[in-house]
Parts: structure tokens; sequence; C-alpha cells
């Protein structure tokens, strides 16, 4: 038995899984370790039991007794000290790389303990106020931006998928529960022994590859595409961090992906990236974005959710790369933001990209890039997997398929009336889902009496006809573009 499969047993043996050690800390230590403080958790783990010196060697970073370390790990803390995993002296032990639980929402059948995975990783910088600087090939575990991809992933079943810049390979942990056949790509060898490392102690089958961006896979196709490349955006000048300095300039990095992402899709396949763009001065953040699909023949779905500040952004960064308090802080903070002046660079977005190989022409492609900082419903990915299911079946019907469809209220939409009280009719209806993008649309009296009567019984057109004898005459054709964008937004289904 390898030794992955034998630290696999000895985890599950030691309950070293995301709940126990979630209950073994309790609140205050896990929100003290948010903030790289560790004494409360080294507090309550105390107690020599393996869970406890797991916890305290790996997510706390302490060293701990060899002979609590080889109850814990029997027969392997040798083993893990030659594969640089620990580090031993005589008497204590050490961790060498990050190694935590990681659960999951959907549990995999395939792990021993049903919804936990072991995620290892470069050991978290800064605890206790150490030292925060990293080594350029350093290579990150479960960062919020991780969580956040892998939160907007479509789960749907596919056969081929690409984690392109997999890290620590986190993404392919969750494409292993979906994928029949995961390829996983990076420029950092550290992060590929890390990636395997992951995939054998998790029974997960990868094809990892080494080389830069889409080179390991030229000619290739997939089902599904997903990164959360180096986007950090900078001169791109000085140290590098592999995992978030791409080493070009500005946002190309994420303009080359979205360009070359089409080009290995399979015909109905979905690429997902999450990114920084640059918000220029000279133009509209979503019509630059928009200009990066030109001539891709794919539907596409931009949201941007959020914006930073430009000296937000770079205190932020400066900060990751252990260089505040450095004696050239200043110079570094005061040339980046010259940069940002002299390339026209007013603001940061951040946000979701998901492109789907609609395998028409870019006239009938459907684009929608929009801004939304408001909260959504996590996952987000099953909402982003429906856009573009009502995406293609709008696109089959034409007026007269429309008219004689049998629409339905979803179930998640509430209406909410406004206006002074004691007044006999509303000033403002507004109907609002309660699911996916939790959106709201302020609708007329004529919408929100065909959202209240869409039952999936009559056809639109009955429903407008006896809408309209209440009401009087309806403009049909604009009622109809109102119908396909209540559609569009999954307030109506078809």
């Amino acid at each position: 038995m390898t030794l992955s499969f034998r630290l696999r047993d000895a985890l599950a043996a030691a309950g070293y899984t995301y709940d126990t050690v979630s209950d073994l800390l309790g609140t205050t230590a896990q929100a003290a370790l948010a903030r790289n403080e560790t004494t409360p958790g080294r507090r309550v783990t105390r107690g020599g039991s393996p869970v406890e010196t797991l916890t305290r060697m790996w997510l706390l970073q302490a060293t701990v007794g060899i002979d609590d370390a080889e109850r814990a790990l029997p027969g392997l803390v040798d083993e893990l000290c030659a594969e640089g995993i620990l580090e031993r002296s005589v008497s204590e032990v050490a961790a060498r790389v990050d190694l935590r639980p990681y659960g999951t929402d959907s549990p995999d059948p395939r792990d021993n303990v049903s919804g936990n995975l072991w995620v290892a990783s470069d050991l978290t910088p800064g605890l206790d106020g150490g030292p925060q600087r990293v080594g350029s090939d350093h290579v990150l575990g479960i960062s919020p931006a991780a969580t956040s991809l892998a939160e907007m992933t479509l789960r749907a079943p596919v056969g081929r998928a690409l984690d392109l810049g997999t890290g620590c390979g986190v993404q392919s942990l969750h494409l292993a529960t979906h994928v029949d056949d995961i390829v996983a790509t990076d420029v950092n060898a550290r992060a590929l022994w890390l990636t395997r490392l992951n995939a054998d102690l998790n029974g997960v089958e990868l094809d990892v590859r080494e080389g830069s961006f889409f080179e390991p896979v030229a000619g290739e196709l997939f089902d599904l595409i997903v990164t959360n490349p180096p986007f950090v955006i900078s001169p791109a000048t000085g140290e590098r961090l592999v995992y978030r300095d791409s080493g070009l300039p500005g946002d190309r990095v994420v303009e080359d992906i979205v360009r070359a992402i089409p080009k290995h899709l399979s015909p109905g396949g979905t690429g997902q990236v999450l990114a920084n763009w640059a918000i220029r001065a000279d133009t509209p953040w979503d019509e630059r974005l928009a200009g990066w699909l030109e001539g891709s023949g794919c539907d596409a779905w931009i949201v941007q959710r959020e914006i930073l500040d430009l000296s937000s952004y770079v205190e932020m960064w400066l900060k990751d790369a252990g260089q505040h308090g450095a004696p050239d802080y200043y110079a570094r903070y005061d040339t980046w933001l010259s940069w940002f002046d002299q390339v026209g660079v007013e603001a940061v977005g951040f946000g979701w990209i998901t492109l789907r190989a609609a395998g028409t022409s870019d006239a009938a492609a459907e684009r929608r890039l929009e801004e939304w900082r408001w909260g959504v419903e996590q996952p987000i990915g099953p909402e982003i997997g429906a856009h573009f299911d009502r995406v293609d079946q709008l696109r089959r019907l034409d007026d007269a398929a429309l008219l004689a469809s049998r629409p339905r209220l979803a179930r998640d939409i509430v209406q909410e009336t406004f206006g002074p009280a004691g007044a006999e009719d509303p000033s403002q209806i507004v109907l609002r889902r309660q699911t996916g993008m939790r959106r709201a649309r302020p609708v007329d009296t004529v919408a929100a009496a065909l959202a209240g009567a869409a039952d999936g019984e009559l056809t639109l057109g009955q429903l407008l006809a006896a809408i309209g004898e209440l009401l009087g005459a309806i403009d049909v054709p604009a009622r109809l573009d109102e119908v396909r964008d209540l559609v569009a937004e999954g307030f109506l289904e078809l």
C-alpha cells in the first residue's frame, strides 16, 4: 500500500476531518486562526489525542512531541519526513507543508469519510506575527478565490475537464465528483507535486501536466475549463510570485485566457474564469471585456462582483507579498500607482467570466455583461448553468412558438408592492427571486397580472388576450420582449 493511502487511513482513524476539527477548535479559535493567531487554538488542543496532535502540527504549525506524532501517524513519521511533508529533530516533529481537512457539500462516495477531503499546500505565512514573505514558487491552499471558483463551477456530469493553473489541485478534487477525465496543468513544478499528493491522498485520478497556460493541451478540447489564473494587475516588474503574478503587464493574462478558451471547448462546452480586470478611464469596463469575446462564437455571461480602488488594491497585494513595512515599501507603492496613472487605469474589477460554446455566429451569440455587487445564493454554479440553458431555449423560440408556450411562474418568486398608506393601487410592483442571483424586477400591472396567472395551464397568447380584455389593449411585440427578459432572468419558466 502506498504512503498516500496509508496516510489517508491514518488521518481517517485519527478523526482528522473537517467537522471534527471545527468542533475541536470552536468558533473563537477558528476566528483567531482566520486572523493568523494560533494561541486560542493551542489552548484547546493540549489533550494529546491524535486529532489534537494533527491539528496542532498542521493547522497551528506548532511542534509536537515525537511520541504524540507516532501515535497519531503510526509508522509514518519517518517516511513523511523523507517526502518533505514533515521534519523532525530527536524529540519533536513539525510540519513542512500544510495538510488540512476540507469539507465538501456533495459527499463523494469514493471518500472513506463521507464529504471529507484532505488538501496539502504550502504553510500559511505570518502566523502569530511571523514572517509574511514566501518563496516565488509558494503554493496556496484553500483561498477565498479558490472557494469562489468552486462555488461558480457547473457541476453537471461531463466527460472531460481542464483545471488550468491548478495550484494545489483543489478544483480538480471538486471536478472529480462529476468529470470522467481531468487534466490539471501548472507552470509551477512544486504545485504539481502537491496536486499529485492531493490526488493520491483522496483517491482521485488526474492527468497532471507541467507547462504554461494552454501549451500542455495544445489542440485538445474539453467539456469544461475552470481557472483562477494569476490575475494580479501590476506593471509585471520585479520578483514574481507564481500563484498570483503572470509575468504579463496589466490584465493581459486574463484577456489571453478568455480569447483562448473558445479554441479548447467541445461543442456546448463551458469555460469559467475568476479574475480581476482593469477599469480604464477611456472605455466602459463592459465594452472593453466584450471586445475579448469578438469572433469566439460563444455565449457569455460576465458579472462584475466588486470594484476595488487602486490604493486599497496595491496595499492588499503588497501586504500579501510580505512587503508591508519593508524599506522599499513606499517606493513600490508609489511606482505601482504611477504605473496605473500612466496606463489610464482608474479602478480594478473582480468577478466571474463564463463562456459557452454555442456554435453560433457572433451576431447570434448572447452576451450579458453586468455589474451585480449584491448577495447571491451559493453555490451559484447551478444558476450559471440554468442561465445558459435559458439562453439556448429562447434562441430556439420565435415569436409564434413563444406565444404557444405555457409559461409558469418560478417557484421562488415573491411579489412586493409599494405605495402610500391607504392608497387604492400600489405605486410600484416588484417581482423578487429568492434564489440564484436574487434579482428584483419592477413591473407594471400587465406584467404582474401575467406573473400571477402563469401556472402552465394557458398559453402565453391566451394569457395576454385575457389580460388585454381586463386592462385594455396590449402591445404584444413589446410584451414578448419583456417575456423573453423574464424568462432569461429566471422569473418565468417555459
